[in-house]
């Protein structure tokens, strides 16, 4: 599965538009990590352990999307984007989408 943020893939050419692929996960903190988290912040820094938890759940969204991509029957994902937003105080969503196309 070819995944692009471009909306053309060079070299190939799109035959069909089948529509829009998306994928999402939501992640809840965690208090083991809040607790570091909340030491870090009065030293300044990266909190890693948030980094870590967007960066896995990342993954999630953008493995679901291909999932999503492969059940349309398409080749290829492009115009991929992230978002996110907040749940609730505690969790937050991260959303991948683009369009599934065909290729020739």
């Amino acid at each position: 599965m070819l995944i692009s943020t471009t909306q053309d893939l060079p070299g190939r050419e799109i035959v069909e538009i089948l529509g829009v692929a998306r994928g999402n996960s939501v992640r809840a903190r965690h208090a083991g990590r809040d607790i570091m988290a909340a030491l870090r912040n009065l030293v300044g820094g990266e909190i890693q352990e948030y980094a870590k938890l967007q960066a896995e759940t990342r993954e999630m969204a953008t493995r679901r999307m291909i999932e999503f991509a492969e059940a349309m029957g398409a080749d290829a994902v492009v115009g991929v984007r992230y978002t996110t937003s907040m749940i609730s105080s505690g969790a937050s969503e991260i959303l991948a989408y683009g369009t599934a196309i065909k290729l020739r």
